[in-house]
């Protein structure tokens, strides 16, 4: 393996290694602890860059950017994809960035920036929560057998329930953020499934292993990489550009 992957590369998939559906009941929550403390690490340094704005979001920004592109280009490399496929990735990713940037940086963009990140992390917070304490029917079992509709339902009501408590910091109606946040959250599900079919097709199980607990940088904002450029469409779309966002804390 190259040394540029070694750190960040993508994890192989090893069926060896695969748990049965008995270990993985009876261990359900052995990785929490570690994904508990790796958002620790991680969520001060994203909540302040986001806050300050500027050059301090823009600079973190860039640097996902780069490591996530890394990543891509690992993952590329491992499942032999066509430069197209290589392409259409890395336009994803940046995508992203730009949508990431125009947010915060527009008029009120601390309120609309709150309100992504929120509606993403509690769909992942309420979905991780759901589907091991309910379990039940898989969501895309050919895509990603881990992922149940209860964790979908759960990931939605959670992020409502931010959405609604953060728009109203952010001045918006309680109607209003609460579809944001249902869009946003179903934009960020989408996003998890698709870099899921992205490693199945390149025959690896993570994206990375930068964070522990997660796997790779792609593992942990591939929400955020589409749901950010929907909100962005929304909020262009429907004229919300005008300042009407405004952070109360």
């Amino acid at each position: 393996m190259p040394a540029a992957t070694a750190a960040s590369g993508p994890v192989l998939n090893s069926p060896a290694k695969s748990p049965s559906l008995a270990n993985r009941g009876a261990g359900r929550w052995a990785d929490l602890g570690l994904r508990a403390a790796s958002a620790l690490v991680l969520l001060p340094v994203v909540l302040y860059a986001a806050y300050r704005g500027g050059l301090a979001w823009l600079a973190l920004l860039l640097l996902a950017c780069l490591l996530g592109l890394n990543e891509w280009r690992a993952m590329g490399r491992a499942g032999h994809l066509t430069a197209a496929a290589r392409l259409a990735g890395a336009l994803y990713i940046g995508l992203a960035l730009v949508s990431l940037v125009w947010l915060r940086h527009r008029p009120g963009g601390l309120g609309a920036t709150a309100l992504l990140l929120g509606a993403v992390w509690a769909t992942d917070i309420g979905a991780y929560l759901a589907g091991r304490f309910v379990g039940g029917r898989r969501l895309a079992p050919s895509i990603s057998p881990g992922k149940t509709w209860s964790g979908a339902v759960g990931g939605l009501g959670a992020a409502l329930l931010a959405g609604v408590w953060l728009g109203r910091l952010a001045g918006l109606p309680p109607g209003r953020a609460a579809g944001l946040a249902a869009l946003l959250s179903i934009a960020a599900q989408a996003g998890d499934l698709l870099e899921s079919a992205a490693k199945r097709r390149c025959g690896v199980k993570d994206s990375g292993r930068l964070i522990p607990g997660h796997g790779g940088l792609l593992d942990r904002v591939d929400g955020i990489l589409a749901a950010a450029p929907v909100l962005a469409a929304v909020i262009y779309g429907l004229g919300l550009e005008n300042g009407s966002w405004n952070w109360h804390p």
